[in-house]
């Protein structure tokens, strides 16, 4: 058996493993923290499939290709292209070979998507089944016409109940009736901080900026990618390809929405 055990240590390559070059990755301080977000759920996913203590000298592109096929392979062209850049970033730091070299990029439309259906939107907005959070963002999302990340980025203390608006940068967020049933009980009490929180506080590993963390919860402002996995989760039933919706179907086209629900501010 020591026979074996060191013939078995003489073939693992020294170095770092994956989950440990992963950390040092994203622990760096030039990369805008909307960046460090985006790489964060593409190496957590390689760390998850692959094994947090994968020896990094031994990582592939081929291993790299069967996790983008299983986690991204139906993914819209600017996901899985958005994936596939952070790989490629990450892989030039470490100074391995290529680990994109299997991953095609995807041609991108510049066209959007329509808005779905309305009967199947009036299906999620009067499900009593789904999260609070996750009905109240979509509706507001669908109301106001605005970004998904503007609106995630929405603060408790900013929200103006009564005029249904919210500042956001130069412009204000409105909504409209649908959104104003339900926000006022999002909050449930907090005063300050992020509006849509994630389920869950931050792990010791990597503690979000202060704007981004709720003093009352200690929990950290939901994140684009939660969102949008848990809205194309909620929508495979709806969607005609059983793939799911995203959350930018919500805005629709700018002919179908109402020219004040995103305005200058004065």
């Amino acid at each position: 058996m020591e026979r074996r055990a060191d013939a078995v240590t003489d073939t693992v390559p020294a170095g770092p493993t994956l989950g440990e070059a992963a950390r040092a990755f994203l622990a760096r301080d030039e990369p805008a923290e909307a960046t460090v977000r985006s790489y964060e759920q593409t190496l957590r996913r390689l760390c998850l499939t692959l094994g947090d203590r994968h020896p990094l000298a031994s990582l592939t592109a081929g291993q790299v290709a069967g996790v983008f096929a299983t986690a991204w392979g139906g993914a819209a062209a600017r996901t899985w292209n958005r994936h596939r850049s952070a790989v490629r970033s990450f892989g030039s730091w470490a100074r391995l070979d290529d680990l994109a070299a299997e991953l095609e990029r995807r041609p991108e439309t510049a066209s959007p998507a329509p808005t779905p259906d309305p009967a199947r939107l009036d299906t999620l907005w009067d499900d009593p089944d789904l999260p609070l959070r996750e009905r109240t963002l979509w509706r507001l999302l669908h109301e106001s016409g605005a970004a998904v990340k503007t609106v995630l980025s929405l603060n408790v203390e900013d929200l103006d109940l009564e005029d249904r608006r919210a500042p956001a940068g130069r412009t204000w967020v409105s909504w409209r009736a649908g959104t104003a049933r339900l926000l006022p009980a999002l909050p449930a009490g907090r005063t300050r901080g992020p509006v849509f929180l994630s389920e869950r506080r931050p792990g010791p590993g990597r503690t979000p900026a202060p704007a981004d963390l709720c003093p009352q919860t200690g929990r950290r402002r939901l994140s684009y990618e939660r969102a949008e996995y848990l809205f194309k989760e909620a929508t495979r039933p709806l969607d005609p390809t059983a793939g799911g919706y995203t959350l930018g179907r919500l805005r629709g086209r700018p002919a179908e929405r109402t020219p004040h629900m995103l305005s200058e501010r004065a």
